[in-house]
């Protein structure tokens, strides 16, 4: 019924434009397209805005002995961490006992969340949630090469995978002005 009422008023409106600016039709017609496309031009700006954002975010920068980490304009640290020749993106996390992977990253590496036990739990600012144990091979992050990790893969989807102490442990992490710098 909402789409009858919303025709009917696209009519009633679009038959009084009509009867108004029928003196000079093809101006009208030419606003009337201007417009449509600058709607259209927001509606697309909108729906990738997520995406314009994670372009946005600075990049790692990748010395011989270490890797720095700009603050993104959220405040937080995100990192290029290649898992089994796949590069993934991992907000660095200081809170997070693990690396936990979300169910997509997971797919991306060759592991099928379905198949997974989820008998592990976590508890996150969401409430507890239920984990599987994975082991993540040949781990590259800048000059740093791990040839298994051992993670977690969360059940429930997530925004980003974590990248937490237990592999940020191996590292000596200093964090001054807007840069982490991360080195073994």
């Amino acid at each position: 019924m909402r789409l009858v009422y919303v025709g009917m008023l696209v009519v009633a409106l679009s038959g009084w434009a009509f009867m108004e600016l029928r003196r000079n039709f093809g101006r009208t017609l030419k606003m009337v397209a201007a417009w449509v496309m600058i709607f259209v031009g927001l509606m697309a700006v909108y729906g990738l805005w997520g995406d314009i954002q994670r372009g946005m975010r600075p990049a790692q920068q990748v010395g011989t002995e270490e890797v720095t980490l700009p603050r993104a304009q959220d405040g937080h640290y995100y990192a290029q961490v290649s898992v089994g020749g796949k590069v993934l993106t991992f907000m660095v996390d200081t809170g997070a006992s693990d690396v936990v992977l979300t169910p997509s990253d997971a797919s991306k590496v060759g592991i099928a969340p379905g198949s997974l036990v989820y008998i592990g739990q976590a508890s996150t600012a969401n409430g507890v949630v239920r984990t599987a144990r994975v082991t993540l091979p040949n781990v590259s992050f800048g000059p740093f090469q791990d040839d298994a990790l051992r993670a977690s893969v969360n059940e429930a989807p997530m925004d980003i995978s974590l990248l937490g102490m237990s592999y940020l442990g191996q590292f000596q992490i200093t964090i001054a002005g807007d840069k982490m710098v991360l080195r073994r």
